[in-house]
């Protein structure tokens, strides 16, 4: 697949626009997580604030649309904490409030996260109902030990019964979150969790190296993981068998088949431009001058209800120097494995190729990247020190 074959829907040229949303409750804190996720406790713990979130989701998208917006939506995404926490009624009226203020592509992908622990089949049925056309099911494994030891609040039962559900409930389009070099993970036992997932038919599958992230309960107290040459046995014998099931691997953690790559990340990805509303939530914009802006909202779920709507809300307002751009750009682009074609990026920067000359012959002289008419991409040994080779982009 060439690099113009990836791109996303885009009728008149202009810059793709994603909306995200993010939702702050879950049931229980993972000891892995570092999202912006809230446990309820006590009282809330049988129920989420539902209405007054979403009346400041909408309060919180006006203020986004202030200035105005015509682009259509390419795709919306609920992320989170624990979308699924929400009702089918929270989340319609939500989709129906977006769409009062902006338009759909036609066909716009729509996701929301579910966590199995959290799936009931009238839920599944409603939010296909309101408009929702993809899951994300936070699966993460299928051995009950090491789901205890990820502190899921669910078992491999619930797990395959999430995807049964949301297939009962019309769901076409799939994606299973699977971690490997878990607490004690054996390769044989990554493998088996690959098994169990493809047994589900899932259309896409995000598999990912289990990292112990700053400000987390593993970060402070670490498990016993495997080591780094077991870690790489699990990623190499993953991407094979994926590979052999049909799942082509287009960005770093990401595997589709044909026609289900998730267009939501490719747009994070390919640079493109999406709003962020909800607390926590980051977006990313261009406005008609070029200039690029980013935002970032308060995090606190009572802050952002009691700010939503205004500048109040927002914990971070910046313009991206033209410096930071080709930093900005690599550390999104070359996550895939198609890279990015010169024209791409100087259409999502507004700069010209000589801004990436330096960065490119360093990587290019590391054997970090491989370049030609098509377009830019990291090399097998540029995957495997992608860290390495986006930081040669820093300004």
């Amino acid at each position: 697949m060439s690099i113009a074959d990836c791109r996303l829907p885009n009728e008149d040229g202009r810059i793709p626009l994603a909306l995200y949303v993010h939702f702050p409750w879950c049931v229980k804190k993972c000891p892995y997580c570092d999202f912006n996720s809230h446990a309820l406790r006590g009282a809330q713990a049988d129920e989420v604030p539902e209405r007054a979130y979403v009346d400041a989701l909408l309060r919180d998208l006006d203020f986004e649309l202030r200035d105005g917006e015509s682009r259509p939506l390419s795709s919306v995404f609920f992320g989170g904490g624990t979308p699924s926490l929400f009702s089918a009624q929270a989340v319609g009226r939500l989709l129906e409030g977006v769409q009062r203020r902006l338009d759909l592509m036609p066909g716009a992908e729509i996701t929301l996260e579910a966590n199995p622990g959290t799936a009931e089949a009238a839920h599944f049925r409603g939010y296909r109902d309101a408009g929702v056309n993809r899951l994300s099911i936070g699966v993460q494994s299928f051995d009950a030990a090491k789901l205890k030891a990820l502190g899921r609040i669910h078992g491999p039962d619930e797990a395959r019964r999430a995807v049964q559900l949301a297939r009962d409930a019309g769901f076409d389009n799939l994606n299973l979150d699977l971690m490997y070099a878990l607490p004690q993970q054996t390769p044989a036992e990554a493998e088996a969790d690959l098994r169990a997932a493809f047994a589900l038919a899932p259309e896409h599958l995000s598999y990912y190296h289990l990292t112990l992230e700053p400000n987390t309960e593993f970060h402070a107290r670490p498990p016993a993981l495997p080591d780094a040459e077991a870690a790489w046995s699990m990623q190499e014998r993953g991407q094979a068998l994926l590979a052999a099931h049909g799942y082509a691997q287009y960005e770093v953690s990401a595997y589709a088949r044909d026609g289900r790559r998730c267009r939501h990340n490719l747009n994070y990805w390919q640079y493109g431009d999406y709003l962020g509303i909800g607390a926590g939530a980051h977006g990313k914009r261009t406005a008609a001058d070029g200039s690029i802006r980013r935002r970032a909202r308060h995090k606190l779920p009572r802050t952002y209800l009691g700010t939503a709507g205004t500048a109040a809300a927002l914990q971070e307002d910046k313009a991206i120097a033209a410096g930071e751009l080709p930093f900005e750009y690599a550390m999104n682009a070359l996550r895939l494995n198609d890279g990015f074609g010169l024209d791409q990026f100087q259409r999502r920067t507004g700069l010209g190729p000589e801004a990436l000359e330096r960065p490119l012959a360093a990587a290019r002289e590391r054997g970090l990247i491989e370049a030609d008419a098509a377009g830019v991409r990291a090399t097998a040994r540029g995957q495997a020190y992608l860290n390495q080779l986006i930081a040669l982009f820093l300004p």
